[in-house]
């Protein structure tokens, strides 16, 4: 018996309680952070931290898989689906499906879990492929869904789902199990607990041909959701492809029993560093809002589009800093005009500067969020 589902156990997962507690509790402790956060922005900036949260999950999960998705054209569609004014591109189908399944999961957190909705979230999410059999339903092929790599000759199985035939029985204890372990049901667990459970109980059935990644990913969010009460708005998808390695390592190693400890540590330790991410994210905001409304109209448009331009970095900042040269090449400039430019913003305290000559660098005059990894260590301890 190789995988967890063959296992006499299955699906009834272990884990230590108490190695996650103060995780548990760091993370509604953030989750309040967070809040406040964001109740310090207007609606405007209120309105970008979503759409930018939703599409960076979006275009992240989807690239976790391989799949390089164009940001602008994912925006677009949201920005569409909430009646927001959008740019009227023309937006492909996988860029439209990934973000019409983003804003479903925005919009339906609340609701409980159903074959319908996993239905509808993936024919959205394969909109337009004609590779796929199965569409909007469960898989019905004959051969092993297996989670393979290395050569065609010579690969390795990282994991075996359970067989077509399980499928259906299989989901349904899943969707009970997931409706009767959330607010309200009579077995709930802690947001971390449930969220990395659900995540890793969906990979091990695995029940649609393809896009089980990024379904069992907006399921981990829709969990955290539920048990916040509200979006969570986190750059979960974002964080996991930064640690896309040991993600997938992590995820095979717990596909081999039911005793998941080793896994929920994982989880919770992304988990808390994607809410520190967003959190970073929400009060770079606040500070590029108040740096913005300071320097108007006292900027020519080669300084506001340089000074645009390095805003979009977002908290982590501009990387290697801004040079005289780099301004010069994004404005289109001479040496002399951009020179003169960015002493004027270091004057307007829009630029910080550091180092001297050819060393010369300039950073934003706000505070950069770099976010550091975080850990679970084998003692509950976030490291």
């Amino acid at each position: 018996m190789h995988w967890n589902w063959q296992q006499p156990d299955w699906p009834k997962f272990t884990w230590q309680e108490p190695r996650l507690a103060r995780a548990e509790q760091q993370f509604l402790v953030g989750a309040g952070t967070l809040v406040g956060a964001v109740k310090h922005l207007n609606g405007d900036e209120r309105e970008q931290i979503t759409i930018e949260t939703i599409s960076t999950e979006a275009v992240t999960t989807s690239e976790i898989e391989g799949e390089i998705l164009d940001r602008a054209s994912v925006q677009s569609s949201i920005r569409r689906q909430f009646g927001l004014q959008t740019d009227n591109r023309r937006v492909g189908p996988a860029e439209q499906g990934i973000a019409e399944m983003m804003v479903d999961l925005y919009r339906s957190f609340a609701a409980p879990l159903s074959n319908e909705m996993l239905f509808a979230w993936h024919r959205m999410l394969v909109s337009g492929r004609r590779d796929l059999k199965d569409v909007g339903r469960y898989r019905t092929g004959g051969d092993p869904m297996q989670v393979v790599s290395g050569a065609i000759y010579e690969p390795t199985v990282h994991f075996e789902a359970p067989p077509s035939s399980r499928v259906k029985s299989e989901v349904h204890h899943f969707i009970a199990w997931f409706n009767r372990t959330g607010p309200g049901g009579p077995e709930l667990l802690p947001a971390l607990t449930r969220a990395g459970i659900a995540h890793l109980y969906f990979e091990s059935v695995h029940p649609f041909e393809d896009g089980n990644g990024r379904i069992g990913r907006a399921l981990a969010e829709k969990s955290l959701a539920q048990s916040l009460g509200q979006p969570t708005l986190i750059a979960l998808a974002a964080t996991i492809l930064a640690k896309r390695k040991s993600y997938y390592e992590a995820l095979e190693a717990a596909n081999k029993q039911n005793e998941i400890t080793a896994w929920l540590a994982w989880f919770a330790g992304v988990a808390i560093e994607a809410q520190h991410r967003t959190t970073a994210l929400v009060e770079f905001l606040i500070d590029k809002a108040k740096l913005l409304n300071r320097l108007r109209g006292q900027l020519n448009q080669r300084q506001e589009k340089v000074l645009l331009r390095m805003l979009r970095e977002g908290p982590d900042g501009f990387v290697g800093g801004l040079s005289a040269g780099k301004y010069a090449t994004i404005v289109g400039a001479s040496p002399a005009t951009a020179t003169r430019d960015l002493v004027e913003l270091v004057a307007l305290g829009a630029l910080v500067r550091t180092g001297e000559r050819r060393h010369t660098r300039y950073q934003l005059a706000i505070p950069l969020r770099p976010v550091t990894p975080v850990v679970l260590n084998e003692h509950g301890d976030l490291v």
